[in-house]
């Protein structure tokens, strides 16, 4: 999401802080609605919060009234895992389509993951490598770390080790490499690497 030149430090700007709870509270409230007095109050709360996003991004209004609709029941942060895998010394980072930028390789975990097994699965999709979770090395809240997104949500990276497997990109990466301290790309994903 655009920033409109809006620095983001540590906090989370009011306008979307704001914004993210009026669509939670939406949300949570018309899974519970009773009648449809209720349901178009919420209804009406979900488009204000969508006014508030849009003016401040690039966001199309519309778009997120739609996107906060497909949004049912009680509002939870969501998940990203990330693998830290090393080999060497060297740190597997895969480069997204998406942006360019690079990243470890990751993504949102599904209804009915278990972490460990999310961010298993989403390295070998996006690496090609076979890996195994060992431990949790950083809970991270993305309104913290990295760029505004529409929908709260926590980072969480896992020390994987390589069990096998190969470099292979896909539909989401366009390289995979393993990278020095010292030779880390400059060009970090916006998205996903904070």
């Amino acid at each position: 999401m655009k920033n409109n030149g809006e620095q983001q430090d540590l906090l989370l700007p009011k306008w979307l802080e704001w914004a993210r709870e009026i669509q939670a509270i939406s949300q949570t409230g018309l899974h519970f609605a009773e009648n449809h007095y209720q349901r178009e109050r919420f209804s009406r709360l979900i488009e204000i919060a969508a006014d508030i996003i849009s003016v401040h991004s690039d966001l199309d209004q519309a778009e997120l009234v739609e996107i906060f609709n497909d949004q049912i029941g009680y509002a939870t942060p969501r998940i990203d895992v990330r693998g830290a895998v090393f080999q060497n010394g060297k740190l597997l980072l895969v480069r997204e389509r998406a942006d360019g930028g690079w990243t470890m390789p990751g993504g949102w975990a599904d209804v009915g993951d278990v972490p460990s097994t999310a961010v298993e699965r989403e390295v070998l999709e996006e690496a090609g490598f076979e890996v195994s979770a060992q431990r949790v090395i950083g809970v991270y809240d993305a309104n913290r770390t990295g760029p505004l997104e529409v929908f709260h949500a926590f980072k969480i990276v896992f020390l994987c080790d390589i069990l096998g497997g190969e470099p292979r990109t896909s539909n989401e990466t366009s390289q995979v490499g393993f990278f020095s301290r010292d030779d880390i790309p400059e060009f970090l994903s916006g998205e996903r690497t904070r």
